[in-house]
């Protein structure tokens, strides 16, 4: 894989790029999240009674975090990335100077990742508003660190996705059938312990479910070395991702 440093400048040049939208772009990253949070968080959440001793509050925040990320992520390598590909033909300039290919898809992977952190940063503050904070300094940490993982991975993902897309409708496809039912079966909005067994592990494959229990725990402050087999899927679903993303779109800007 010929990955170089010139990947920076792809990503500055979608940061540079950024700053003419970032006041629309961070209302929009904040719109599905903070809709989850008030709807199912305090309105639902009044009937619901405590999970684990606490409002129900507490037990959606952690996914309703994780989630933003996703989501946040995956939509600027699916739609972002096609409309650079398609419309805009900037990957074509840019495999014209020095940067190659790999490097402008890992580039727009890092941004992607990197608009997934503000999204997940921006939920922290409003948890923060509303009285919900992570056990501790060092737990934020894990947090952030989390964030990251979860933007490379779904960004890796949106990737591979967009090197087949003819149009975008086929977004679609990955959207309902793919993130919005991980958004139902990964733990985000209720506990899996009442799930028939062979849900239960359907939902430890999906790798959401893996970022929710992380977050859950740093929420709660019972980050330990039990949080290892969850970063360690993470990280190899993400290296694979990453990899298989960055070959197929090479294959479709490379002609």
């Amino acid at each position: 894989m010929n990955l170089s440093y010139r990947l920076y400048y792809v990503f500055l040049r979608n940061l540079t790029s950024y700053k003419r939208f970032v006041l629309p772009t961070l209302i929009v990253s904040l719109g599905q999240p903070l809709f989850y949070l008030i709807t199912f968080g305090i309105g639902m959440g009044a009937y619901m009674g405590y999970f684990g001793g606490k409002p129900y509050l507490y037990f959606l925040v952690p996914g309703v975090l994780v989630s933003s990320v996703m989501l946040s992520s995956s939509f600027e390598c699916l739609y972002g990335t096609f409309v650079k590909i398609v419309h805009e033909h900037l990957y074509d300039s840019l495999i014209a100077t020095p940067v190659s290919a790999e490097d402008a898809v890992a580039g727009d992977i890092a941004w992607g990742a990197f608009r997934g952190l503000i999204s997940g940063v921006l939920m922290l503050i409003v948890a923060g508003c509303m009285g919900i904070f992570p056990a501790s300094i060092a737990n934020v940490l894990v947090l952030l660190v989390l964030m990251v993982f979860i933007g490379i991975l779904f960004s890796s993902l949106a990737m591979i996705i967009t090197s087949m897309a003819p149009h975008f409708d086929f977004f679609n496809y990955y959207t309902e059938l793919f993130l919005t039912p991980m958004l139902f079966f990964s733990g985000v909005f209720f506990p899996l312990d009442h799930f028939p067994g062979w849900m239960k592990v359907f939902a430890q494959v999906l790798p959401l479910t893996h970022a929710v229990e992380v977050s859950r725990a740093a929420f709660a402050g019972e980050v330990s070395m039990k949080l290892a087999p969850h970063f360690l899927y993470l990280i190899l679903v993400e290296i694979a991702a990453f990899c298989i993303g960055v070959k197929m779109m090479k294959k479709r800007v490379v002609k």
